[in-house]
């Protein structure tokens, strides 16, 4: 018996797979563990809609946004604002200052001026109106899943699907308190803006209809404290919360929770000059549509930060500063579809996976034994070890475990044979022939590895693009199996090898062939 490379390579695959599926395996509270898909422990899964024509009119709103911002820095005076459905319509009150915004207006991507004296109409082009609406999606995808990471949920699915749709599955939500927790986190606008009240008419604002505020340049909002008290604020925002960089849970005087918020340097010098040149007047905390505090401007207010107060619970804090961290969703989502798998039937489908996996692992250890003798037995400890080292490397990356990769896993019990049964035979054709056992073993091993790697490759070829045009569940098929087979090229090519030549001289001593490879029958014996 002699020690050689191969085997040294053997020992390290088996401590690497029992030392990182052993917290799995064993349920230990230390190390990494395999993340069990939602078809497997249960949870939520979602389908939602996203309505992307809102994307345009905040695109809109975002560019008059600007173009007031930039008209107080220059003391041009605005008469008046008007917004339809794909363009907004601004009045000033000396129409030699129109030229000035609309150099302003041009440098602004994706914009279109059309200049009729005082007024300037601002639309968009048909390509900034599809990339709006593409990068509505792309950011309600990344702002759900920040929102998702920082609940504390392992591995949640975010995924866009179709047009304009998100599919979100969540393992773990158990409990009817979570489900709904996590849905009021998922949908949530989060927006905020900080706008100025219209001092001039806000007495009125019980005796107006919307179509009068909006005449006006104006909106009416609820209280978030108190729906029957309405406020009157200016419709376009004086800052929002893309300008937002913090926010936390505070507490005031009386121990009651409220959110801290940070403004980035360019939100700070907005904030500071407009709390500059209105003192005495009234700036609204609004957050979805409704106004939190309308607090009175004392004095010029620097370093771009402020709060959101408001009858919150504890929870309820947290959740509101996740989603304003998170950022908030250019356009608003809705329900489309929505289902729970309880934990129960993930159990059963984990029952169900072990079955197929325990029987069919059984069959292929007793034919490998029965057809091929110690020969087989040493393709079984392969593997054995490639199961080990399968669960290991899930562990490691920390990826989530589903059902179809379960599958993956099964199917890749018997791929795994095939290497080993297509080297037992090259080795039997050459004990045959009448070639020296260690001749026959290296010939063996010589002849198979083109096969090998031919049918291994293209399997892998397939799992690649499974994995690239696949939805969720095709992608951890793909990625199980595409592990299974790299382990099994490890182990039967380089690992069972290494045991032949640990045991060579007991096998050409022996010279029993039934016993080492299944075969009764050698040339010349």
């Amino acid at each position: 018996m002699k020690l050689n490379f191969r085997l040294v390579i053997f020992a390290f695959l088996i401590a690497f797979g029992l030392f990182f599926s052993a917290p799995s395996l064993l349920q230990l509270e230390s190390g990494k563990k395999v993340t069990l898909g939602l078809d497997l422990q249960g949870g939520l899964h979602m389908l939602l809609g996203v309505k992307t024509d809102e994307a345009i009119k905040a695109r809109i709103k975002s560019i008059a946004a600007s173009v007031k911002n930039f008209s107080e820095k220059k003391d041009i005076i605005i008469d008046s604002f008007s917004f339809n459905e794909d363009s907004v319509s601004i009045t000033f009150l000396d129409k030699d200052e129109v030229k000035n915004v609309k150099n302003f207006i041009s440098e602004i991507k994706g914009s279109v001026v059309a200049v009729d004296g005082a007024k300037i109409s601002i639309s968009l082009t048909k390509e900034e109106i599809l990339r709006s609406q593409e990068q509505a999606i792309s950011q309600a995808i990344e702002t759900i899943r920040n929102r998702l990471d920082q609940f504390g949920l392992a591995e949640p699915v975010v995924a866009r699907q179709g047009e304009n749709q998100i599919l979100v599955e969540l393992a773990g939500i158990k409990t009817a308190d979570e489900e709904q927790r996590a849905r009021e986190l998922i949908s949530r606008a989060a927006k905020l803006e900080l706008m100025a009240v219209d001092e001039d008419r806000a007495a009125r604002v019980n005796s107006m209809s919307e179509s009068d505020a909006s005449s006006y340049g104006d909106v009416i909002l609820e209280d978030a404290n108190n729906p029957q008290i309405k406020h009157l604020v200016r419709e376009i925002p004086i800052l929002d919360g893309s300008m937002l960089t913090d926010a936390h849970v505070g507490f005031d005087q009386n121990n009651r929770p409220l959110i801290s918020f940070t403004l980035n340097a360019e939100g700070a010098g907005i904030f500071g000059d407009f709390t500059g040149r209105s003192v005495g007047k009234r700036l609204a905390v609004v957050l979805d549509g409704k106004v939190y505090s309308a607090p009175v401007i004392n004095e010029r207010i620097g370093g771009g930060s402020g709060q959101i107060s408001g009858h919150y619970t504890v929870v309820e804090a947290k959740d509101l500063a996740i989603a304003l961290r998170s950022g908030s969703l250019l356009v608003p989502i809705y329900v489309m579809e929505k289902r729970s798998v309880g934990p129960s039937l993930g159990a059963d489908s984990i029952r169900a996976s072990l079955l197929a996996l325990v029987s069919g692992f059984a069959l292929v250890i007793v034919f490998m034994m029965f057809y091929y003798g110690l020969a087989g037995v040493i393709a079984n400890i392969a593997v054995v070890v490639n199961l080990f080292i399968i669960l290991g490397v899930i562990s490691l990356l920390g990826a989530t475990l589903t059902l179809p990769g379960m599958a993956g896993i099964v199917l890749h019990i018997g791929l795994a044979v095939d290497a080993n049964i297509i080297i037992n035979e090259r080795i039997r054709e050459g004990l045959r022939a009448g070639i020296p056992t260690s001749r026959a073993i290296s010939e063996g091993y010589k002849k198979a590895m083109r096969a090998i790697l031919d049918s291994n490759i293209t399997q892998i070829l397939a799992c690649t693009i499974l994995y690239v045009y696949g939805t969720g569940a095709i992608k951890g098929f793909a990625v199980t199996l595409s592990l299974g087979i790299l382990a099994s090229i490890l182990t039967a090519i380089v690992s069972t090898y290494g045991i032949y030549q640990f045991f060579m001289s007991r096998i050409e001593k022996d010279k029993n062939y039934t016993l080492w490879f299944g075969m009764s029958k050698r040339k010349g014996a």
